[in-house]
Order: structure tokens, then C-alpha cells, then sequence
């Protein structure tokens, strides 16, 4: 875990509540990867798609320890698309941590630690990266896993609920919908909310707690 030889190109390493997922709310270190191959529309950590500096695995332990935590969450940009990640992520569990992977669902999972809580974030029609999904990550999907979407509008949630049906998720894990952001716009904090009532879906809503906290800001 400490071989100076392996290193990760990272845009960030910060400590903050964690903003979703089961451990909403909980101090947490968060490593973000540099680097994406999708274009969501709505993507709010375009920063991390260039630049970034090269860590060595050594380099970001130590940071990491500076923490008082035991939580860990590896992110993007999408962090499976350095091939290192999964190293990384497996050396995390090994030292003890509580880690989770935040990965768009359009890289192969089968190398992922089963120590680590996967977040797969399935794309949407209106992200305009449906077409990336790889359905068959979600035979490598485990009970204390999650799947999140992102949803834009009605018709994006008609589409998660066939979705759902189709590959009966929420027999797999526990299903996350999410609105698109906290500006509401279009009212669909609201809306998503009683859709999903009046459907009587088994999911968990949620929002970005850090965002309603500081803000749409790097590094929270």
C-alpha cells in the first residue's frame, strides 16, 4: 500500500459531512480522482475532468490519516477510469477504513473490492449518457451497495421506475432518487418527492445535504 511506485492523478483530498448515500451526514475524507469520459449535462465537478496532481499511494495515506475518521469516499469525476482505483480502494479496506466508491455505472465494477460500498450512479435519458450504462455492472451490485439517479424530469422518472421494474432493483440493494439540483427551477424537489409517493416506491429520496450546507463549491 505504501509502494512509492503507485500513484493516482487527483484533483482533491478533503474532509467534509458526507452529503449522500446511506452514510449521509457522517465526517468523511473524500478523494477525488482527476479525470471522466462522460459529459452529463448537469455535471456539477467539471473541474475534476483536467489538471490535477500526481499522488503517490503513500502521499494520500498520510493525508488521510490527518482525519479522525473512519470514512472513506472515493470519487470523481469517475474514478474507475484510472486503472489503479481498485488498488487503492482494496489497500482503503485493508487499512481498516469504511470506504465507498462514487462510480457512474460506466466502467466495469467486477474488480471492486466487496469491502466497499459501491454508489452507482445510473444515467438518465436527460443526462445524455444513457447509453454509456453497463447493465451488466448490476450483477456485481451486493445488498449493501446503492443505485442512484439523477432525475431531470418526469420523463426521466418514468424511465428510472421501468428501469427499476425491468431489473428489479430494489430486490438487489437500496435505490436512490435524486433531483437534479437544489435550485429547483423547475419545482422538482417537490415533484420527485410526491411521484414517488404516489406511486408508493420502495426508494430513498434524497438531497445533497453539503450542497444545501455551503453551496454548489469545491472541496465541501
Amino acid at each position: 500500500m505504501t509502494d512509492s511506485v503507485k500513484r493516482l492523478r487527483l484533483t482533491e483530498i478533503f474532509y467534509s459531512l458526507q452529503g449522500e448515500s446511506k452514510w449521509v451526514g457522517l465526517p468523511t475524507v473524500f478523494i477525488r480522482l482527476t479525470g471522466c469520459p462522460l459529459r452529463c449535462h448537469y455535471c456539477d465537478t467539471e473541474y475534476a475532468f483536467q489538471g490535477g496532481q500526481w499522488w503517490e499511494f503513500a502521499a494520500i495515506i498520510a493525508e488521510i490519516k490527518k482525519y479522525q475518521t473512519s470514512y472513506i469516499t472515493v470519487t470523481g469525476g469517475e474514478p474507475l477510469s484510472q486503472k489503479l482505483c481498485s488498488e487503492l480502494l482494496t489497500g482503503l479496506c485493508d487499512l481498516g477504513y469504511k470506504v465507498s466508491l462514487e462510480t457512474s455505472g460506466a466502467i466495469d465494477i467486477k474488480n471492486v473490492d466487496h469491502r466497499v460500498m459501491t454508489v452507482m450512479d445510473l444515467k438518465t435519458p436527460a443526462s445524455g449518457e444513457e447509453s454509456r450504462n453497463i447493465y451488466t455492472n448490476l450483477e456485481y451490485i451486493k445488498p449493501s451497495d446503492q443505485i442512484k439517479f439523477v432525475i431531470c424530469n418526469r420523463d426521466d422518472y418514468q424511465w428510472v421506475v421501468s428501469i427499476c421494474k425491468q431489473y428489479k432493483l430494489e430486490q438487489k440493494c437500496e435505490v436512490l432518487f435524486s433531483p437534479v439540483n437544489i435550485n429547483d427551477e423547475d419545482n422538482i424537489i417537490k415533484q420527485l418527492a410526491e411521484w414517488i409517493l404516489q406511486d408508493q416506491l420502495q426508494v430513498r429520496y434524497q438531497l445533497q445535504l453539503h450542497k444545501l450546507i455551503w453551496g454548489n463549491l469545491p472541496g465541501v
